[in-house]
């Protein structure tokens, strides 16, 4: 069984090839794949997933789990799907766009609580590039990947501000003592194109 420090390029060819052929077929017969019994067995370990779909003006859908309770083959294909049909912010994608839509797999460690006696604290234990983010104040929480702060070229302070935002929350909350933050790795596999090749992007 593997897991998640000896992925390799060829596992995630294989983790993004499974999530667009889960989205392929929900969309068209609305079933899940019968995923090979290998697959399985190669990845049974429990991990954090998130599965994000762009097209050419942006994102398309994304959508996971950030908790490690799930199988990561089963998480997959449900992230998958649910990327595809269930993002609040976009409406369900059509199996026509498909052709023009990039898959990206991310496959996360589990979230640790950053420990802080003062909140500035936490510029020197996020690094941008390596962390994602999780901000939970309440009943809101937000989560952002780790490859978003590279994309946008934020900071490690601009990145707690837009976590904040993502859970809904004042930008500078992050700075409030009952606001907790959490911090994961994740390993990202995308397509360079439209069922084109897979690559581990480098943050």
């Amino acid at each position: 069984m593997k897991n998640y420090n000896n992925l390799t390029e060829e596992d995630g060819v294989m983790l993004v090839k499974i999530a667009r052929n889960a989205v392929t077929k929900y969309l068209k017969t609305n079933l899940k794949l019968n995923l090979e019994k290998q697959f399985k067995e190669d990845f049974s370990f429990n991990s954090g997933v998130f599965v994000t779909l762009n097209n050419p003006l942006g994102l398309r859908g994304c959508i996971g789990y950030p908790l490690s309770d799930k199988k990561l083959y089963d998480a997959l294909e449900d992230a998958a799907i649910a990327a595809a049909t269930e993002d609040p912010r976009f409406p369900p994608v059509k199996s026509e766009e498909l052709e023009s839509i990039t898959f990206e797999v991310t496959v996360l460690t589990p979230p640790q609580k950053i420990l802080v006696n003062e909140s500035k604290e936490y510029f020197s234990k996020i690094k941008v590039g390596r962390d994602g983010l999780i901000v939970r104040n309440g009943f809101n929480s937000g989560l952002l990947l780790p490859q978003v702060p590279v994309e946008y070229n934020w900071n490690e302070k601009e990145f707690l501000e837009h976590t904040c935002e993502k859970a809904g929350l004042p930008k500078d909350y992050w700075k409030e003592s009952d606001t907790e933050i959490q911090k994961f790795e994740g390993i990202v596999f995308k397509e360079e194109k439209p069922n084109g090749p897979v690559i581990q992007e480098k943050l």
